[in-house]
């Protein structure tokens, strides 16, 4: 995966911003998981996890007005913890999810990438070694949906002084497995200022509140 190449273009925040510490998440901390969150899905998840402490070493922020903010941990093996937040200090944390790298691409041409565009829309999502994933965001009223496009602020240290800025275009898409479980499916267009529009496809899972802590 190239997470750590897309965090370039490095620009100046704003002057005293400072990066949020949500439920004891931030930077340089680490995160303790319930490997049961993984492991009760059964043999049919393609979620798979070999340990069970994430160290955070990079941390993004998203502004989506009105919806409130997504909160971003990562690892340098490209974990993402996420969590959505009415207000931007993540106090009011409700949505908490962990998603792995499954597949990463450069768009070749043009071609490549209305390809990708046209998967977003679409109310199912297949990718190599996967099985099928429904829309989750929106749901299947529409064959065709637009997706969500925002700016993501990445940070790699607790001073917040310095901002990496990268666009992305996403779909959220979900498939049930045995039981009560669900499996997540994040595919996204990521283009960093100053860099190489990319296609990532990431595999989660929803977490408790209870099935992790800093």
């Amino acid at each position: 995966m190239i997470f750590r190449k897309l965090f370039g273009g490095a620009r100046e925040a704003e002057a005293g911003a400072a990066i949020a510490v949500v439920r004891n998440v931030t930077i340089g901390r680490s995160v303790r998981l319930d490997p049961l969150a993984w492991r009760r899905l059964g043999p049919e998840a393609r979620f798979r996890l070999d340990h069970d402490v994430l160290t955070v070493t990079a941390q993004g922020r998203i502004d989506l007005g009105a919806d409130g903010f997504v909160h971003r941990f990562y690892t340098d093996d490209h974990l993402m913890l996420q969590v959505v937040s009415p207000d931007a200090d993540g106090r009011g944390a409700q949505d908490f999810t962990l998603f792995l790298p499954w597949s990463s691409a450069w768009p070749p041409d043009a071609r490549a990438r209305r390809v990708w565009a046209d998967r977003l829309r679409a109310p199912a999502f297949e990718d190599e070694g996967l099985p099928a994933f429904r829309r989750y965001w929106f749901g299947d009223a529409d064959a065709i949906q637009e997706p969500v496009s925002f700016w993501e602020d990445v940070y790699d240290d607790r001073s917040g002084r310095h901002a990496r800025r990268i666009y992305q275009t996403c779909m959220l898409f979900a498939r049930d497995l045995p039981g009560e479980g669900r499996e997540l499916l994040l595919a996204i267009a990521m283009e960093p200022e100053g860099g190489d529009l990319t296609h990532e496809v990431m595999v989660g899972i929803p977490l408790d509140i209870g099935e992790f802590e800093a």
